[in-house]
């Protein structure tokens, strides 16, 4: 072992803490140059969680299709979602006044709506169809006439029903919901309910020992599409827009489609509407 000098040591522990310190320094450097995770912002939004299989309360939580959507495509956008249930009359009143982000509840976008609201692109077609009893008279809308049917109040059931019994027709049982209206007709209070396709259908189909029928009308009934909605003039809009169409390309859409309805979507038809 060679022997090391007074001035030699001195050197050497210079070098040391010289070393020492650039290796400080540059950690330090690598730490506050580190970027740490940007927490993703939590928007709320608001449904009528009464309207299986889009959205329905399952053991205290929100669960159906909308909901799988929209936590799909809020992903992709970047935010987190925190999904109310407050009503169906309530969830205008909390978009309009801004209290809440947006809206999803298997809301049509339709001309009056626009007045007040903005929709994203539409994200489901839909149309609406007729539950009866097994054994009616009822074979389509005309056969209404001189019936009681019982509705949603508020949506498009309500209006398509009144274009063909009247606006003030003593016949149309309007419900807070459409659980409500099949009950009244599953006891007898009702000749029919008229309701968005897939809540009627998936009603007869989980329900077969009510013995009830779904009757299609193309000719009286248009296609509907559904959309998020948002308060006027919102920023939103444009980012969840773009990231309705990533989920559409990206297959999550087909996937959760088809995990809830057990069919492929028609997802050109949706994209065809954004043309218009």
């Amino acid at each position: 072992m060679k022997k090391i000098t007074g001035w030699s040591f001195v050197l050497l522990l210079a070098v040391m803490m010289m070393l020492a310190g650039c290796g400080t320094k540059e950690a330090d450097t690598t730490a506050k140059g580190e970027e740490k995770p940007e927490e993703k912002k939590t928007l709320r939004v608001v449904t009528d969680a009464a309207y299986a299989p889009f959205e329905y309360m399952d053991k205290g939580e929100i669960v159906g299709f909308d909901v799988d959507f929209i936590k799909a495509v809020a992903k992709e956008a970047g935010y987190e979602v925190n999904i109310e249930h407050v009503g169906w009359d309530p969830l205008f009143v909390e978009i309009e006044s801004k209290r809440a982000d947006f809206g999803i509840s298997a809301i049509t976008i339709n001309d009056d709506r626009k007045k007040t609201y903005d929709f994203s692109v539409p994200y489901f077609l839909s149309t609406n169809k007729i539950l009866i009893p097994e054994g009616s008279d009822i074979k389509s809308a005309s056969d209404l006439k001189g019936k009681i049917v019982a509705v949603q109040a508020g949506t498009t059931g309500q209006e398509v029903t009144e274009a063909l019994l009247g606006k003030n027709s003593d016949n149309i049982k309007k419900f807070e919901n459409n659980n409500l209206a099949i009950m009244e007709l599953t006891s007898g209070g009702a000749d029919a309910v008229v309701a968005d396709n897939t809540v009627v259908e998936e009603y007869a189909k989980n329900n077969p020992d009510k013995k009830l029928v779904v009757i299609e009308d193309t000719n009286q009934f248009n296609a509907e599409y559904y959309g998020l909605m948002f308060p006027k003039g919102s920023e939103l809009k444009a980012e969840f827009d773009e990231a309705i169409n990533k989920v559409f390309e990206n297959g999550e859409y087909a996937r959760i489609y088809k995990e809830w309805f057990g069919s492929e979507p028609d997802i050109q038809n949706l994209k065809d509407q954004q043309k218009e």
